[in-house]
């Protein structure tokens, strides 16, 4: 069974530019591997042990020392949506990242694989964690008079 970081969806997309203010959108691929469910079985012998994962938390360390919780893959971004918020999974910037190595925010998204394993007449949790992270760059719109 392999268990992999978010696969990163992102708007302001790695590349682009953000302003301050303005919704980012964060999401993952809901793959076996990036999200689950997740199901494998062995057999040694007359026993077989079966494990299901699956994703219950992403954490998103958005570089500027804030976080979001989201308890769900997140909603990618559809330009229909224009500036509003994600519905689930959504974060707004208070400073641009011109003072950033690189001028870009790394944003590091963290999920937390729940894994229920059963077998032989027994069962239980175990949990993992594992990591993604990319590069954003907000910046600061001025209004001169």
């Amino acid at each position: 069974m392999k268990l992999s970081g978010p696969d990163i969806g992102i708007v302001p997309k790695p590349g682009g530019q953000g302003l301050v203010g303005l919704p980012v959108w964060m999401w993952t691929a809901k793959s076996p591997e990036t999200y689950g469910p997740n199901t494998a079985s062995a057999t040694a012998g007359a026993v077989t042990v079966t494990a299901t994962a699956k994703v219950s938390q992403i954490v998103w360390d958005m570089g500027d020392g804030r976080s979001v919780t989201c308890t769900t893959a997140g909603t990618s971004y559809d330009p229909s949506y224009g500036n509003r918020q994600s519905p689930d999974c959504g974060y707004l910037y208070r400073h641009s990242s011109k003072d950033e190595p690189g001028q870009k925010y790394t944003v590091t998204a963290t999920s937390t694989w729940v894994i229920d394993w059963n077998g032989a007449g027994q069962s239980g949790q175990l949990t993992q964690t594992r990591r993604s992270q990319t590069q954003i760059t907000i910046g600061q719109l001025k209004v001169l008079n």
